[in-house]
């Protein structure tokens, strides 16, 4: 009967566990793109537009700029950006390719997806995709892991004829997350993520006196940066513990007695 309450409890603190795992191997949510979703993109890393997970950013440019984004990505997100580049109805074959670089501007490679495309000649569209390695809380300084902090996308034409140069076209760009879970933790975690600052003291002071202070990029995950203080490697950790101290006494139930000799009636 006490083997019999062990497991019980032992299968309850595994499913009890087991629900906030699941749930965070999920795809992160995702903001409806409407309403404040970003309709113009950067020429630079230092101009680049702002844009939160989730959500489908459009730009109009001509073939031959440099068009750039920026997203926020976290500890244990695995980074996955799409694009789709309108072309117009006349033109030659055109080659795009969208790279993906880090808060200090590394870029970072793929591990899988269409980086790099050619339209054929009256090719309506294009459509480009990165998938990221996993983000890690830290890292070593010679590596060149993804860290939590901002990435930038760049939406660029690698490859055209010089009678497509300057044509108008169209851009969408969307940046979605999947949580890698515990399997991804590492120990350690920045002090800081790689968040340039874009803004810096205008030289003037407030009403109160004060001087203003320079100000970080506003993209940032929902809830705020976590650096991978916290992931369901907790959990289970947590659960295998129980599950070896129920073994434990499981064990000592079964074979406590086993030693002892066996009692002889009186008058034997």
């Amino acid at each position: 009967m006490r083997i019999t309450h062990a497991l019980s409890a032992a299968l309850l603190a595994l499913g009890l566990a087991a629900g906030p795992a699941a749930a965070d191997s999920s795809p992160s949510a995702s903001p409806s793109g409407e309403g404040g979703a970003p309709t113009e993109a950067g020429t630079s890393f230092r101009t680049a537009t702002e844009l939160e997970q989730g959500q489908t950013a459009t730009a109009d440019g001509s073939t031959g700029d440099y068009l750039y984004w920026s997203f926020p990505a976290d500890a244990g997100q695995r980074p996955t950006v799409r694009a789709t580049v309108k072309l117009p109805e006349n033109h030659a074959g055109q080659t795009w390719q969208i790279d993906v670089y880090d808060g200090l501007r590394r870029r970072q490679a793929c591990q899988y997806g269409a980086q790099t495309r050619t339209a054929a000649p009256g090719t309506a569209s294009v459509e480009l995709a990165c998938v990221l390695r996993t983000v890690r809380a830290w890292s070593e300084p010679w590596a060149n892991d993804p860290l939590p902090g901002t990435y930038y996308i760049r939406l660029t034409v690698v490859g055209l004829a010089s009678s497509d140069l300057g044509l108008p076209v169209g851009a969408e760009v969307r940046a979605d997350s999947a949580d890698a879970g515990g399997a991804a933790a590492v120990d350690g975690s920045l002090a800081e993520p790689l968040v340039p600052g874009v803004a810096t003291t205008s030289g003037q002071d407030d009403e109160d006196g004060s001087a203003k202070s320079a100000v970080l990029s506003a993209v940032e995950p929902d809830g705020g940066w976590s650096s991978g203080w916290w992931s369901d490697r907790w959990v289970w950790t947590a659960v295998g513990g129980v599950l070896a101290a129920l073994a434990g006494v499981g064990g000592y139930a079964l074979t406590r007695g086993a030693g002892r000799p066996a009692r002889v009636p009186p008058g034997a």
